[in-house]
């Protein structure tokens, strides 16, 4: 079955900044990006050791019923970085509108500078079972 995720740029955002995009063809998740306001694109967001934060994508989605988008971890990010996201998988149901933004949590030793543009996060389309509870 296909899938089709509409997606669209948060009133705002740097719509230079690409939609989700599979790095190759045998990708499982499609990279999402920082999309800071204008305010701060130059600067960035540093997230100090121990502390957590909503990362803007800039995007908002459109999931079909009967499907999730889900956010996890970027392995080299966690590895090299001990930078995670917090409540893994995060979960988009299709009844979400606002803004995608994962939270980011810094469990590593040094302050993490996330720039404009930094693939933060994969995403991953998922059909959705609901089972009936006895």
């Amino acid at each position: 079955m296909s899938l089709t995720l509409k997606i669209r740029h948060t009133s705002g955002a740097d719509e230079n900044i690409p939609i989700p995009k599979y790095a190759t063809n045998g990708s499982s998740g499609a990279d999402l990006r920082a999309n800071f306001p204008e305010s701060i694109r130059n600067f960035g967001k540093i997230l100090m050791p121990g502390c957590r934060s909503l990362i803007p994508t800039g995007l908002m989605m459109e999931i079909p019923e009967g499907h999730e988008v889900q956010i996890r971890p970027r392995s080299g990010l966690a590895v090299k970085n001990g930078v995670t996201v917090l409540n893994s998988p995060g979960t988009r149901d299709c009844e979400y509108r606002g803004e995608v933004a994962p939270i980011l949590i810094n469990s590593g030793v040094k302050a993490f500078k996330f720039s404009y543009g930094y693939r933060i996060a994969p995403m991953f389309a998922a059909e959705v079972v609901q089972r009936p509870f006895l």
